[in-house]
């Protein structure tokens, strides 16, 4: 039976019901960077050695979360929509369970990776004696709790492919409110309370995910929302239903974090303060990310279950305007920071020589932004379509172009400025091979 929620997503009018699927993850987002750029401020006021030591660990912690959210959580979301759409209600919940376990799975994964290999991956891309201390001080923290974050992450995709966005919005407005005061008492301490570095940033996120999980354990197990959390047992065909998308999607997140590292082991061949002023710079890279799954994860939903409804022309007319906004958003967000860099990196530092190399990498990079946004609302098409693999192509043609690109052109002696347009191009080559693989699944629909 098709949940009257679902029935709305299916037939309502795009735009309206587009915008009530993507404002309020929107607004968690805009909490989850308001408080990133704050702790990142926090984390300045240790000096050049903490940023570039957070710098080096961060893709490993991004790629989690991307993987979680938008990867394997978008399967999630595209199995749990799709089953709804189809009108198989305890297929969804069952779903549910499922999704839990791959949380845990992953969690671990992610977990015993960081302790085993965090030294030696942060020491290859750049980060040595301070920053390396800094870097593997907040390493342990937060891939110490990694899989209460992916449990987190991954319930609540399981209610965001279920209509369900509310809830979450919630929980990371409250997160938000509680961790703006948190995250600098923990870090450089006040009063009785004693300054805890990099550790107190690991410990204040870590703190957020256990309250979030606690509020959707009582949420999800109590059968207050669409999706009950129970006991089932577990089936191949269950796990197959996240996996055959979200298996895809992680490892094109994976290649998308190794793009993220092979660059940033570019950059650290020129020292700290190029290593500090890309990390500053890139951020916003990092934050783009975000920025378009709070629309796409609206795009998943709505054209997973339009599929899975059998209405390919209303699947269709949702990507068109969601990669309409997605370019002109993230292009006058790029040309903005291209023609004022200092707006952004004086936040983080003053100091000349990361200044500089922050500053080249945003006027190069900055103007192809809207290629990235709309290459990214594609790939989260696909997973709603259920249609990966050219977004793995998508995602292996960037890493090749970025990565490999900007090596081959240090390698051949060119300044690592120029290395930066290796990075434009992989944005360009990312949108047009995931539009044009999305179009195919289209037409092998005869839609």
């Amino acid at each position: 039976m098709t949940t009257a929620r679902m029935t709305g997503i299916i037939d309502g009018p795009i735009m309206p019901t587009l915008a009530r699927l993507t404002v309020p993850v929107l607004v968690v987002i805009a909490a989850q960077t308001f408080v990133s750029i704050l702790e990142a401020y926090w984390v300045s006021r240790l000096g050049t050695a903490a940023i570039a030591g957070v710098a080096v660990v961060l893709p490993l912690f991004i790629l989690m979360g991307t993987m979680s959210n938008g990867g394997i959580g978008g399967g999630v979301s595209s199995a749990v929509s799709r089953a709804l759409g189809a009108g198989r209600r305890d297929d969804a919940n069952a779903l549910l369970t499922h999704a839990v376990v791959i949380a845990l799975a992953f969690g671990m994964l992610f977990a015993v990776t960081a302790f085993a290999a965090g030294p030696r991956l942060y020491a290859g891309i750049g980060a040595e004696g301070a920053s390396l201390t800094y870097a593997l001080t907040f390493s342990a923290w937060v891939f110490g709790g990694a899989p209460l974050i992916w449990v987190v992450n991954l319930m609540a995709a399981a209610m965001r492919g279920a209509g369900e966005v509310r809830l979450p919005a919630k929980v990371s407005l409250a997160g938000a409110v509680i961790l703006v005061p948190l995250s600098p008492l923990l870090i450089l301490g006040a009063g009785p309370v004693p300054g805890l570095g990099l550790a107190g940033a690991g410990i204040a996120t870590l703190l957020y995910y256990g309250a979030a999980f606690g509020v959707y354990c009582r949420y999800l197990v109590g059968g207050r929302g669409v999706l009950v959390l129970r006991r089932t047992r577990l089936e191949r065909h269950g796990f197959a239903a996240i996996m055959q998308v979200g298996g895809i999607s992680a490892i094109g997140t994976l290649l998308t974090s190794l793009t993220a590292v092979g660059l940033t082991g570019v950059v650290g061949k020129a020292g700290p303060d190029a290593l500090a002023g890309y990390g500053i710079a890139s951020r916003i890279d990092s934050l783009l990310v975000p920025l378009m799954f709070g629309l796409g994860s609206g795009v998943v939903t709505m054209v997973a279950a339009a599929s899975g409804a059998g209405h390919d022309e209303r699947a269709g007319q949702v990507i068109r305007l969601a990669a309409g906004i997605a370019f002109a958003v993230t292009t006058l967000l790029g040309l903005t920071l291209a023609f004022a860099p200092d707006a952004w990196i004086t936040l983080f530092t003053d100091e000349p020589a990361p200044l500089a190399w922050g500053r080249d990498y945003l006027q190069v990079n900055g103007p192809f932004y809207g290629f990235a946004g709309a290459g990214l609302i594609f790939y989260f098409a696909a997973q709603g379509r259920g249609q990966m693999r050219a977004a793995f192509l998508a995602a292996l043609m960037r890493l090749l172009i970025t990565a490999g690109g900007a090596y081959a052109i240090v390698t051949a002696g060119f300044d690592l400025a120029a290395a930066f347009w290796a990075v434009a191009a992989g944005s360009i080559v990312f949108a047009i091979v995931n539009g044009i693989g999305l179009a195919r699944t289209f037409r092998q629909t005869g839609s």
